[in-house]
């Protein structure tokens, strides 16, 4: 399970010592209200999917506010829990429309481990457990043996000796099965037949505990726990440092099971017979080391491979050849597995993240940016340590390009290569052109033909060199180093550059609104964008603990979009985005 830090908003009422004040402008954003937590949110500070609920902790207490920023509840874990648990070393928050669930472990190192689970909404104690152990990493990493099932409202817990299905609400023991051990890496539920399609790997730091393990897809009813069918997948399933996503796919489509890790592997959903396979790397890259002073940094570098794109009748694959180390595309018939095709062999490539099929020809992105997941940590002066985590997107240095190939043979109709040092994600407009640039130009191209239609100086912008780009219906926006600039599909005429906004190094849309963000030299900072004009709505910055994973420390953002919540230790903040 993913370790949460989340940060929640209080709302119009002064409570318990909080304190409202509305109408307050933040850049050009208007403060809803502004409020206290009852207790110092420096472990987690999140809202839930509408922010109706907002919830902060620290290592032994919460407090809950609603909508409207007045405290719903607060207290101390030992004081709400009947099993005692007081100072919980993980606490992870599962959000939903009517509060949620906050998870307490409880991990002792002379004693049975407890589990209390509470109610986000009333602050009650919903069960607590002595019955699951060895559930937390002795590093102090995430909880990788607990899963929460949505669909099921309901807890997949790993042991060592077997898998148990818990009732969210209650605790209650749904069932047990022996013949599935390890934690789930990823599963496909289906309403229908009431199955689970999933896959297991074994958590890295309690390895040990899972001498018998091996490496299992399974189909199980998800009513009684029975094993449908039991069958083995080849590869070694890696999590990224930060969010602790698994690094694999799994996707059903037309009878068939595909499973996408250390290659493309393809079972009958029926009886989990593997068909066929294809055997390439997996997308994942990792370094870390020392600096000066110990500081030390880890970094995982993901997205340099184009997930398939599956047709009735075929599949298409960007491959990363374990021996040749170069990349090519091939098209693979899906009933069979059988190689139809591979393009050109792509030497020096580092990555190929995007790949569309249309009109007859599979359109090809050669270099691009990657996702960058980074720990720093640091010494302060005081002899103790600090931990800085970003998530952000950047360039690595390759050969770059464009390639358009014929579907029906593999063969390169054309090429382009006008890419020095780095290249947009390409954006494909009715199957008939495509966008692209490089730091200071953007192009437009045929893609039948290749004629390229326009080439715009975007240095001539003035926002600094392309960093991303913005699909928004009949402009293309480029992300830049110092602002946005906006191009018309149709001719490539500018349609506005922004004034100077350095630093950003990260977009969102959620729910039609639009967000950059500046996370560099330890900011968090979230602008809110018109993508129409180019106009900041406003400004967010935050130095608080907890937020989301997804937008950073401090921060959280409601999933329409409309509101941001930023924290500060025991202040929280509500935002209105469109005024």
């Amino acid at each position: 399970m993913n370790k949460k830090k989340a940060i929640i908003f209080l709302m119009l009422i002064a409570i318990g010592g909080g304190i409202a004040k509305a109408q307050k402008k933040s850049g050009n954003f208007k403060t809803v209200w502004e409020s206290e937590f009852s207790n110092k949110a420096d472990v987690i500070s999140m809202i839930n999917e509408d922010g109706s609920f907002v919830l902060g902790t620290d290592g032994n207490s919460a407090t809950v506010l609603n909508g409207e920023g007045k405290q719903l509840w607060e207290g101390d874990y030992k004081k709400i829990t009947t099993n005692k648990t007081n100072s919980a070393e993980f606490q992870f928050y599962v959000r939903s429309k009517d509060g949620g669930y906050l998870f307490l472990f409880d991990a002792r190192k002379l004693g049975t481990d407890r589990i209390a689970v509470l109610d986000v909404k009333t602050g009650k104690e919903m069960w607590n457990t002595e019955i699951y152990q060895n559930l937390l990493s002795k590093d102090g990493g995430p909880v990788e043996t607990v899963n929460y099932i949505n669909e099921l409202d309901a807890f997949m817990i790993a042991q060592k000796d077997g898998l148990n299905m818990v009732k969210a609400k209650t605790g209650e023991k749904i069932w047990e099965t022996k013949l599935f051990k390890g934690s789930i890496g990823k599963y496909v539920y289906d309403k229908n037949k009431n199955e689970i399609v999933m896959i297991n790997y074994k958590p890295n730091a309690l390895a040990a505990l899972f001498s018998g393990f091996k490496n299992q897809l399974v189909k199980i009813n998800a009513a009684n726990g029975e094993i449908l069918w039991d069958a083995t997948f080849r590869g070694t399933i890696e999590k990224k440092l930060i969010t602790r996503e698994a690094l694999v796919n799994l996707n059903i489509i037309g009878g068939k099971v595909y499973l996408w890790l250390d290659g493309l592997q393809c079972f009958n959903l029926e009886n989990g017979q593997k068909i066929w396979e294809v055997d390439y790397e997996n997308d994942m890259t990792k370094s870390g080391g020392s600096g000066l002073l110990g500081n030390k940094s880890q970094k995982g570098i993901y997205g340099t491979l184009a997930d398939p794109i599956f047709t009735d009748d075929a599949v298409y694959i960007v491959i990363f050849a374990n021996r040749s180390r170069t990349k090519y595309v091939e098209k693979h018939d899906i009933a069979t597995g059988k190689l139809l095709w591979a393009s050109e062999k792509i030497a020096g490539a580092f990555s190929m993240p995007n790949i569309h099929l249309g009109s007859g020809r599979v359109m090809l992105q050669i270099g691009g940016k990657v996702e960058v997941q980074e720990i720093t940590t640091r010494r302060t002066p005081s002899g103790g340590t600090e931990r800085e985590a970003k998530i952000y997107t950047d360039y690595i240095a390759q050969k770059n390009g464009i390639l358009s190939i014929d579907d029906k043979t593999g063969a390169t109709v054309w090429r382009s290569e006008r890419f020095d040092k780095r290249i947009t994600d390409m954006i494909i407009h009715e199957d008939k052109t495509v966008f692209v640039g490089d730091g200071d130009q953007f192009y437009s191209y045929d893609i039948a033909s290749g004629k390229q239609l326009f080439d715009v100086k975007h240095n001539d912008a003035r926002v600094g060199k392309a960093t991303d780009v913005i699909n928004f219906g009949d402009n293309v926006v480029v992300l830049s180093e110092k602002g946005l600039a906006s191009y018309k599909k149709a001719d490539g005429k500018r349609v506005y550059a922004t004034d100077k906004l350095p630093d950003v190094d990260f977009f969102y849309e959620i729910g039609g609104n639009y967000f950059l963000r500046n996370q560099k030299n330890s900011k968090n900072v979230i602008y809110g964008v018109d993508m129409t004009n180019g106009e900041i709505k406003g400004k967010v910055e935050s130095k608080g603990k907890g937020g989301s994973d997804r937008y950073g420390d401090g921060i959280d953002i409601t999933h329409d979009g409309e509101f941001i919540f930023a924290f500060k230790g025991k202040k929280v903040e509500k935002i209105k985005v469109n005024n």
